[in-house]
C-alpha cells in the first residue's frame, strides 16, 4: 500500500503542554520523569511501584504500546511519571520508537530512568547508550537482579556507574525492593545534587567523524545551548524526518536553520548507504564492551537452564504445538469443570429466593404491574443471569489465562504460530495482537500499533475479531456444556466440553489465517516484513497480582460493562415482549420475522433477535437469549405469565432453551456464529479511531458476519443431509 493511501491516523503527537519545558509549567509539576527500556524489563512494573497505579505487566514484548502516565508526592515534592512503549533503540524506525525518542527529546523530562534487565545487560546498554547521547540527566534502573543472582550472575553497579557515567540503582521491582533508592536518586539527579557525565559512543564510522565535524559546529550556531547537540547532528546527517521537522519548526530552539539543512543535506550524498546499520553496530559493540567489564560469570557457565530445557518442549515443532493444545482444553476444562456449581448458587440466590423477594415487596407496596414487570421482570433478571451465568466461569478462566500470561508462555503460542503468520503473508507481530485478542477485540486492534507496515497492521485489524475475546468465552462455555458436554458419558462430559471450546477457538485461528490469505493476495498485497520476538524468561507468578489482574482489570470490568449493557438491554426486551401488534408482541413478531433466516443457517429467530439487540456487548447475548426464549415463550409451552418462572443455573438453562425447541445443532451453530459474527461496538469504534476509514471498518463488521452465515449454513445442511438429530 503507498505510503499517501495509509488508512492511520497520526496516533503519536505529542500534547503542546508536554512540549514546554519543565520550568514553565512548575505549577502544575515539580518534576518530570521518563521511563524508557527494552521491552520485557519490568518497566511497567516499576512504573506501578513507583506511582501505586495497576497497569498491567503480561511477561511478553510489546505490552506497553502507549504512553501510561502517573504521578506521586515525594517529600513535598510534584512528580509526574511518563511510562514511555518499550523500544529496543531510538532510531523511529517503528511507532513505538518515535514515541520514546519524540518525547526524550522534545517532551523535556527532567530525569529519564532507563530500565535494563541485569540477566541481559549487553543487550540493554545499547538504548542505554541512545539515551545518554539525548540527555544528562539519566538514572539506569538495573532491574531483575533477583533472576542474575539466580543465573549465578554477577553485576557491579558500581564499576557499571562509573564506566556510565550516570547512577545506577539495582532493583527487584516485582517485590519493590530498591524502590525508594531509585526514587531518592531520581529526585537528586533531577536537582542537580548528584551530578552526571554520561558516556557518548566514540568508536563511529570514519567518515561520519568527518561530517560530524563539520555539522555539528554549525547546529550549535543556530541552536546555542542545545544539550544534545551532537545527537542531533548525527540524526541529521543519517536523514531522520522527525529530527529534520523539529528543527525546521523551530523545537529545537534558535535562529535560521536552512544553513545548517543544506549543509547536512550535502554530506548525506556521500556518506555510505549503510551509515545507520554501522551507526548501530557502534552502540552494539560499545555495550558488549561494557558489560564484559562489569558482569561476571559463574564458573561453568549459567547455573539455571530451565528456561532452554522448556523451550525445547514449548517452542519445538514436534511438541509445541500439541503442549499448547493440551494446555488450552486444561483451561478450559478446569473453567467448565468449576463453574457449575458457583453458577447454581448465584442462580439460586439471584433468581429464585431474591426475585420472588422483590416481587413480593413490589406487590406490597402498591407498585404497578407493569412498572414491577419492567424493573424486576425485565432489568433486574437480564442482571441476574448475567451475574449467575458470566462471573463464575470468569473468575476461574481469567485467572488461569494470568497465570499463563505472567509464567511467559503466552509469547512462546506466538513463536509456535509465527510461521504461518508468515506464510499467509501476514507479520509475525500478528500473533502477538491475536493473543492480545483473546482478551479483549478492541485491546488487540489497538495493540496492533507494534506492527510497523500498514498494510500489514491493517490486516491484524481485520481479522482480530476471530479471536475469541472476553464476551464471548461464556457463550462458548455454556453451549458445549449443555449441548455438546450431553453427548458424551457423564465422567467425559467436561472433557468433551473443553475440546468442543478449543476447537473453536482454532477454528477462529484458522480462519484469522485463511482471511490474511486471502485479503494479502487481493486487496492488501505485499511481501511480509522480518521481525525479531523475544522470549521472555519464565518467572514465577504473582498471586496477589494475578488475582488483582484477573479479577479486578478483567473480570469485573467486564462484567461491570455487561451489567450496564444488560439493564437497557433487560427493559427493551420485556418492553418489546409486552408491547401488541395486534394480538402478538412486538417480540414475538421480530422473532417470527427472523424465524426463517435463522431456520435456514441452523439457529432461530430468538437467536438473531438477541444479536441485534446485543451489538453494544458481547457479553449481554446469553441473557438476551434467555429472556427472550422465556418472555415470548407463551408460544413455546412456558408458563410465563408475570415472569420467568424457572431455575437458572446450567440444568434449569438447558431446560429452558430445549423447551424452546433448541437441538443440538443450535448450540454447535450458536458457538460458531459466536466465533463469526460482527465485532460490538466498542471494538467497531476502536477499528475506525485506529484506521480512520470508514471502509476498512465496514469491511471488518461484514467480513466475519458473512463467514458467520455462510459457516452456519453449511453446517445446517451437512447436519441435515447425514440426518443427525
Amino acid at each position: 500500500m503507498p505510503a499517501t493511501a495509509s488508512p492511520f491516523r497520526r496516533r503519536n503527537t505529542l500534547r503542546e503542554s508536554e512540549l514546554v519545558p519543565l520550568g514553565l509549567k512548575g505549577d502544575r509539576w515539580d518534576m518530570l520523569v521518563a521511563l524508557a527500556g527494552n521491552p520485557n524489563t519490568g518497566k511497567s512494573t516499576v512504573f506501578n511501584a513507583l506511582t501505586g497505579l495497576r497497569q498491567h505487566t503480561g511477561n511478553w514484548p510489546g505490552k506497553t504500546v502507549t504512553r501510561a502516565e502517573g504521578t506521586l508526592a515525594y517529600e513535598g515534592r510534584r512528580i509526574k511519571i511518563v511510562d514511555l512503549p518499550g523500544t529496543y533503540s531510538l532510531q523511529a524506525a517503528s511507532a513505538d520508537e518515535e514515541v520514546a525518542r519524540d518525547f526524550l527529546l522534545l517532551g523535556s523530562p527532567d530525569v529519564t530512568v532507563v530500565v535494563v534487565d541485569a540477566t541481559l545487560l549487553e543487550r540493554n546498554l545499547s538504548l542505554v547508550l541512545q539515551v545518554l547521547e539525548i540527555t544528562d540527566r539519566v538514572v539506569v534502573c538495573l532491574n531483575l537482579t533477583d533472576e542474575a543472582r539466580r543465573k549465578g550472575l554477577e553485576v557491579d553497579g558500581e564499576a557499571l556507574s562509573s564506566r556510565l557515567g550516570v547512577p545506577v540503582v539495582a532493583t527487584v521491582a516485582r517485590q519493590r525492593v530498591g524502590i525508594q533508592a531509585l526514587l531518592r536518586t531520581v529526585v537528586a539527579v533531577g536537582e542537580g545534587k548528584i551530578p552526571t557525565s554520561p558516556r557518548r559512543v566514540q568508536e563511529l564510522p570514519g567518515e561520519l567523524v568527518a561530517a560530524l565535524g563539520r555539522v555539528l559546529p554549525a547546529l550549535e550556531r543556530v541552536s546555542p545551548g542545545l544539550p544534545n547537540a551532537r545527537w542531533v547532528a548525527l540524526r541529521l546527517l543519517t536523514g531522520d524526518e522527525s529530527v529534520l521537522s523539529a528543527l525546521r519548526r523551530g523545537d529545537l530552539g534558535g535562529g535560521d536553520p536552512e544553513e545548517v539543512l543544506r549543509l547536512a543535506a550535502d554530506l548525506r550524498w556521500a556518506l555510505p548507504m549503510d551509515l545507520q546499520d554501522r551507526l548501530m553496530e557502534s552502540f552494539y559493540q560499545e555495550a558488549e564492551a561494557i558489560a564484559r567489564e562489569v558482569v561476571r560469570l559463574p564458573p561453568g557457565g549459567l547455573r539455571d537452564d530451565l528456561d532452554r530445557r522448556l523451550d525445547r518442549i514449548l517452542t519445538s515443532r514436534r511438541w509445541g504445538i500439541p503442549v499448547m493444545l493440551v494446555t488450552l482444553a486444561l483451561v478450559f476444562w478446569l473453567t467448565i469443570e468449576g463453574a457449575n456449581l458457583p453458577s447454581s448458587l448465584l442462580s439460586a440466590l439471584l433468581v429464585d429466593t431474591l426475585h420472588p423477594f422483590l416481587k413480593g415487596w413490589a406487590a406490597g407496596v402498591g407498585l404497578p404491574g407493569w412498572l414491577s414487570g419492567l424493573l424486576l421482570d425485565g432489568m433486574y433478571l437480564s442482571t441476574a443471569w448475567v451475574v449467575s451465568v458470566m462471573l463464575p466461569p470468569m473468575a476461574i478462566f481469567f485467572p488461569l489465562f494470568t497465570l499463563l500470561e505472567d509464567f511467559g508462555y503466552l509469547p512462546r503460542v506466538a513463536f509456535n504460530l509465527d510461521p504461518v503468520f508468515r506464510r499467509v503473508g501476514a507479520h509475525g507481530k500478528q500473533a502477538l495482537t491475536m493473543c492480545m485478542g483473546f482478551g479483549c477485540n478492541a485491546a488487540g486492534v489497538v495493540s496492533t500499533r507494534i506492527i510497523d507496515s500498514p498494510r500489514e497492521r491493517l490486516l491484524a485489524i481485520v481479522t482480530n475479531n476471530f479471536s475469541l475475546c472476553n464476551g464471548r468465552w461464556p457463550t462458548q462455555i455454556l453451549m458445549a456444556s449443555i449441548f455438546l458436554g450431553t453427548l458424551a458419558p457423564p465422567h467425559w462430559a467436561g472433557l468433551l466440553s473443553a475440546a468442543a471450546v478449543v476447537g473453536v477457538a482454532l477454528l477462529g485461528v484458522g480462519f484469522m489465517f485463511l482471511s490474511s490469505w486471502f485479503l494479502s493476495r487481493t486487496f492488501l498485497r505485499g511481501e511480509p516484513t522480518a521481525f525479531s520476538l523475544e522470549l521472555p524468561p519464565y518467572r514465577p507468578p504473582r498471586l496477589f497480582q494475578t488475582l488483582y489482574t484477573s479479577l479486578v482489570d478483567r473480570t469485573l470490568i467486564i462484567l461491570g460493562r455487561a451489567v450496564a449493557f444488560a439493564l437497557p438491554a433487560g427493559a427493551v426486551i420485556w418492553l418489546i415482549s409486552h408491547l401488541h401488534a395486534g394480538d402478538e408482541s412486538l417480540a414475538g413478531r421480530l422473532v417470527g420475522w427472523l424465524d426463517p433466516v435463522g431456520t435456514a443457517v441452523g439457529l432461530n429467530g430468538v437467536i438473531l433477535l438477541a444479536y441485534v439487540v446485543a451489538i453494544p456487548a458481547n457479553e449481554i447475548v446469553i441473557p438476551t437469549v434467555l429472556m427472550l426464549t422465556a418472555l415470548v415463550g407463551g408460544g413455546l409451552g412456558l408458563e410465563t405469565p408475570e415472569g420467568v418462572l424457572f431455575e437458572l443455573g446450567l440444568t434449569g438453562t438447558g431446560e429452558l432453551l430445549r423447551a424452546g425447541g433448541w437441538t443440538t445443532l443450535t448450540g454447535l451453530n450458536l458457538m460458531l456464529f459466536s466465533l463469526l459474527h460482527n465485532p460490538c461496538s466498542t471494538t467497531l469504534y476502536t477499528i475506525y479511531r485506529e484506521t480512520g476509514s470508514w471502509k476498512w471498518t465496514a469491511v471488518s463488521a461484514l467480513l466475519p458476519l458473512a463467514l458467520g452465515f455462510t459457516v452456519t449454513f453449511v453446517v445446517t445442511q451437512v447436519w441435515r443431509l447425514v440426518g443427525a438429530s
